[in-house]
């Protein structure tokens, strides 16, 4: 999971960047980097951490050109700790590109051996970003006939690169002298979002992001999300151009956006997401109904800050009083998106306190958004056991997740997964709790897709199917011996 942004103004662009990325946050903690285009000149600044403390005033001021990228990332592929996987990556030809990438490639064993044997091309990572920028550099190479790069080679560039890659991936980058391109993959697994104003001088300027927040809070208008396979180039005049790229189009986006990473004041794919977790507490609390008899509960507590919207609805339904009890130190990050197992275990008890007076000697119901390994979900029953709860429910909004997720989210090991190849009861066991309720998988489904145009989703944690590529047992072993080797 990342952040990106990309953005043509007629101004100086590094401030909006900044403040974009600022709005990104919450989908990586590890490091951040901008990239600007001055003519054809790039400016680049990239910094392990959080963007308020990566980013200082000279760095600012370096960062020339009305033309820019932006990226805030957590490690899915390639170590947390390295600086040298920050985002943006750089190839100087043809022209020069610098690219960002929000998503996981699924193929990267034959790619690398294909960029190294046949295109020549040799990457300094382990990143699969700087991978995808050497191949979309050697598609512009292969199309660029005489000097000029029109956007008919570009669109051509991204129709070979979607025949060679597999995964998932919303990208954005800058070519030297000529403009900023993005695109989606044939899937539309990963977000992107348009947007468009008209400046002071009444020009027209463009951003794309992951997330609908930073168009409205940078006031553009939402034009409308890329479609999967989708391409957009805008030159150096600000023309717009698009092209779909992929044979096979098909809208698979991850449900994992709607249950926890996405803010919920953004729309993605037409999707409200704050909404999409009010009608998964909906339907949570007809599962509840089935597993516990009226009258067991007293009050119904959320854990901030993405259930919250699914715990009101939980209490609606069940008629049972809402409760903050859980409260939040907001200068901890996300606790899912932690680098390591003893970091997430350590951060719980640092990220939220119990309030005693509402856990003494009450039946609490406790709703989170999900389960993945257990480490925070196991801290937190003690903590309302200690604060005098007299029984806990455990429940969570998404379904159990038993399969690594390879499209960018942190779950490539299935040994972590709590869920994985056990039941309810086991799961109660190692949690601690007096009872645990989880989502339903086809009632997650319904939740997200409810009342709008989009008919199938990427579930592949919850149900084990890939909608991509060759996900198979090899591909599994492999990741996950990547993982814990």
């Amino acid at each position: 999971m990342c952040g990106i942004v990309g953005v043509f103004t007629n101004e100086q662009v590094n401030q909006l960047i900044y403040d974009s990325l600022l709005l990104l946050q919450h989908r990586g903690q590890d490091s951040t980097g901008i990239a600007t285009m001055e003519g054809s000149l790039f400016h680049l600044f990239k910094s392990k951490g959080q963007v308020k403390e990566a980013y200082r005033t000279r760095d600012m001021r370096n960062l020339l050109g009305n033309i820019g990228i932006g990226h805030v990332r957590y490690a899915t592929k390639g170590a947390a700790d390295r600086e040298n996987e920050a985002q943006p990556f750089y190839v100087n030809a043809p022209y020069g590109i610098t690219l960002i990438h929000n998503g996981n490639l699924t193929n990267t064993r034959e790619l690398e051996k294909q960029l190294f044997n046949i295109d020549r091309r040799h990457t300094n990572s382990s990143s699969d970003t700087e991978m995808l920028l050497n191949i979309l550099a050697t598609e512009v190479q292969t199309q660029i006939h005489g000097s000029s790069l029109s956007p008919e080679h570009i669109f051509g560039a991204i129709k070979s690169l979607h025949k060679r890659v597999e995964g998932s991936y919303a990208s954005i980058a800058l070519i030297a002298g000529h403009g900023l391109l993005a695109f989606r993959d044939p899937f539309g697994i990963r977000p992107l979002v348009l947007g468009r104003r008209l400046s002071s001088t009444n020009k027209v300027e463009w951003i794309l992001a992951s997330e609908s927040l930073v168009l409205e809070n940078n006031d553009f208008e939402i034009v409308r999300d890329l479609e999967p396979g989708e391409a957009v180039f805008i030159n150096m005049n600000g023309e717009l151009f698009s092209e779909q790229c992929a044979d096979s189009p098909k809208l698979f986006p991850c449900s994992f956006e709607y249950v926890y990473l996405a803010r919920p004041d953004s729309v993605m794919n037409g999707i409200s997401v704050y909404e999409a977790r009010l009608r998964m507490g909906d339907r949570l609390a007809n599962s509840i109904k089935k597993q516990i008899k009226s009258g067991e509960i007293d009050v119904v507590m959320p854990i901030p800050d993405s259930s919250r919207p699914s715990a009101m609805q939980v209490a609606r339904q069940l008629g049972v009083e809402y409760r903050e009890g859980f409260f939040k130190n907001r200068y901890v990050g996300r606790t899912f998106i932690m680098p390591g197992q003893s970091q997430r275990k350590k951060s719980v008890r640092q990220k939220l306190n119990a309030m005693s007076t509402e856990f003494k000697g009450k039946n609490i119901l406790i709703v989170d958004d999900s389960i993945v390994r257990g480490t925070t979900s196991k801290e937190i029953v003690q903590m309302a056991k200690v604060a005098g709860a007299n029984n806990v429910t455990f429940t969570s909004a998404a379904p159990p997740i038993r399969y690594p997720h390879v499209y960018g989210i942190n779950m490539p090991s299935k040994e972590e997964l709590i869920a994985f190849n056990r039941s309810i009861s086991d799961i109660e066991d190692i949690l601690l709790v007096d009872k645990l309720v989880y989502q339903e998988v086809g009632d997650l489904k319904q939740a997200i897709v409810e009342k709008s145009s989009v008919k199938d989703l990427d579930m592949s944690c919850f149900t084990g199917h890939y909608v991509t590529g060759k996900v198979d047992d090899d591909y599994l072993n492999w990741v996950e011996s990547e993982y814990t080797s």
